[in-house]
């Protein structure tokens, strides 16, 4: 089975193809500011970026025409429960009209489905697992105040994907494991999958739960209040002290976790004290989410660019022990998580869902 997984960002648009679960070709497309300066929108850039495509893959001599399915990023649709999904009409609808938040990845499936109808042969065209999924049980969506309801944003696509890889790996099926998935990233995300679900995850992309290179965390809410009253800082000002400008950043000015990594090991006491801090926040966090499973946790698994760092592991792994073993998928690849899906939905493994 011959995949083509499409992966767009900002300013790149990332490709590979795969004969079964094997990387034959890949390929990051970068797009200069001067070639998008004449779209209004990233929605308008379609056809450019589906032209670049074809002859990315005409360079490497991969016929369009010998494709038997193609998989995009997921964008930003309604909630939905994960897996993979077909591109029909509503999806491609909901992808275009932007309503829930123009971003790249809404071109994955725009891509996708757009490709899929010039070749000659009747193909399927997927997307997996969009940062939109949302499987939280009832009990974790209060925070305190019905205003402000706890939403599910984080890093679906890997967290689902090493999920189904660890189960495979150990003769098991997802849906029969109780497992907590940590993807430590510019942004870390804990979720609690019970048996194939996430019921339980914090939003990664507004700052809650551990701080991280980019992100403050939970925040004390009166202190926050007070700040943002103080009439130091606008509404710009706070939103980057939660997403962008916190974590690291804020006390080390820095968001390279390696270098404050290195800093650590070095003996520099600050540089220890928040890297060491870090991974306390994500061990507690781990800890909140066994007792969300009633301590019936088969696995912790740590995925992610930071889990290639054995201080965090060995720390986290130090406080957490005694709930369950952990296993480290370091890295993230987005692309394999996105041909794997396309795969398993191709030989039946995996239900493909309508939107």
């Amino acid at each position: 089975m011959k995949i083509l997984a499409i992966n767009p960002g900002s300013t790149s648009t990332k490709i590979a193809v795969y004969e079964d679960l094997n990387e034959v070709f890949t390929k990051t497309l970068r797009h200069s500011v001067e070639e998008l300066a004449p779209y209004k929108n990233i929605i308008e850039q379609n056809e450019f970026r589906k032209n670049i495509i074809v002859e990315a893959l005409n360079e490497q001599d991969i016929d369009i025409n010998s494709l038997d399915a193609i998989v995009g990023r997921g964008g930003l649709l309604k909630p939905i429960p994960g897996g993979v999904y077909k591109i029909n009409e509503n999806l491609l609808h909901d992808l275009k009209d932007g309503k829930r938040g123009e971003h790249a990845s809404n071109l994955g499936g725009i891509l996708a489905f757009e490709l899929k109808a010039v070749i000659n042969k009747d193909i399927p065209a997927y997307i997996v697992d969009p940062v939109v999924v949302d499987e939280l049980q009832d009990l974790a969506r209060l925070s305190g105040h019905p205003e402000l309801p706890r939403v599910s944003i984080f890093h679906a696509l890997n967290q689902k994907a090493i999920a189904n890889r660890f189960a495979r790996e150990n003769g098991k099926k997802y849906n029969e494991l109780n497992l907590i998935v940590v993807h430590l990233g510019g942004g870390i995300s804990i979720g609690t999958h019970e048996k194939g679900k996430v019921i339980d995850v914090n939003n990664a992309l507004d700052g809650d739960g551990p701080y991280s290179p980019e992100r403050s965390g939970g925040l004390p809410a009166r202190q926050l209040a007070e700040l943002c009253f103080s009439g130091k800082y606008t509404y710009d000002d706070i939103r980057k002290f939660i997403t962008g400008r916190g974590g690291f950043v804020a006390y080390l000015n820095s968001n390279d976790a390696y270098q404050i990594e290195l800093q650590s090991n070095a003996g520099e006491p600050k540089a220890r004290l928040i890297y060491e801090g870090m991974a306390y926040q994500i061990a507690k966090s781990i800890g909140a989410s066994a007792t969300v499973l009633k301590g019936n946790v088969d696995q912790i698994l740590m995925t992610g660019g930071i889990a290639k760092s054995q201080p965090i592991i060995d720390w986290v792994k130090e406080r957490t022990s005694f709930i369950a073993p952990m296993t480290v998928y370091p890295g993230e690849d987005e692309m394999q998580a996105l041909a794997e899906s396309a795969y398993y939905a191709g030989i039946g493994e995996y239900e493909v869902k309508e939107y």
